[in-house]
């Protein structure tokens, strides 16, 4: 029988952790992006307030970073329903997998725009200023798209390791791909062949990823490889 009956799933599971690296990816990048920018502020504190979360979360490991997120998140809304008299919110492994890797990897995420931030040319950035643009239509138009040329790369590395952590989620018991894989391969004394097609499975992942980014990239990149031209 293919994949000793646990076929159906070992693809629910593999949906489970497509769904939360990407939502996940989507949350640190707007978590970094923000961070970058308070980064690169001229406010102080902001400055401050950034470059502390960067270096707290980037010096701690993901997994202990998870569990205090998951376990004192519960606890803040156990304690704040308990005082407004509200009946108990749960906070599900879904949700709390997704708030938190997004919360690690915001840390890592900022960096890469800090430094694609300040790569950019500010002559481009003053004369759309001068010409009239608002802040918002000169980082639309001018700062992201040629920061995001810099930054690719820094985000195709952080998607891969962002991807690889969700495994880390089983612990706090989501059924993701990984935790089925284990249960079933316990259940059926196949433990390395169900770890094998898990393993197999993320590295299409990561190919597939690959190939989309190496296309960004050269997206990116034509308006500059044709002014070299």
């Amino acid at each position: 029988m293919l994949f000793y009956g646990y076929g159906s799933q070992l693809l629910q599971g593999l949906k489970v952790t497509l769904a939360l690296s990407l939502s996940a990816l989507a949350v640190a990048f707007l978590v970094g992006m923000l961070a970058a920018a308070a980064r690169v502020s001229p406010s102080r504190t902001l400055r401050g307030l950034a470059t502390a979360y960067v270096t707290l979360v980037r010096g701690v490991p993901d997994l202990v970073t998870m569990l205090l997120m998951f376990y004192g998140l519960q606890i803040l809304l156990n304690d704040a329903t308990e005082a407004l008299g509200w009946s108990q919110i749960t906070i599900d492994p879904f949700t709390a997998g997704v708030l938190t890797l997004g919360f690690i990897y915001g840390a890592y995420f900022a960096e890469t725009f800090r430094g694609a931030f300040l790569a950019v040319p500010r002559g481009p950035l003053e004369a759309g200023l001068a010409f009239g643009m608002t802040r918002t239509q000169v980082f639309r138009r001018l700062l992201f798209p040629q920061m995001m040329r810099f930054a690719l790369p820094g985000i195709g590395n952080n998607w891969q390791v962002l991807m690889k952590s969700t495994a880390l989620v089983s612990v706090i018991g989501l059924n993701d791909l990984v935790r089925i894989a284990d249960q079933a391969g316990k259940a059926s004394y196949q433990f390395f062949f169900f770890i094998a097609v898990t393993g197999a499975a993320y590295l299409a992942i990561t190919t597939a990823s690959l190939l989309l980014l190496q296309w960004l990239e050269r997206r990116y990149a034509v308006g500059v490889r044709m002014a070299q031209l």
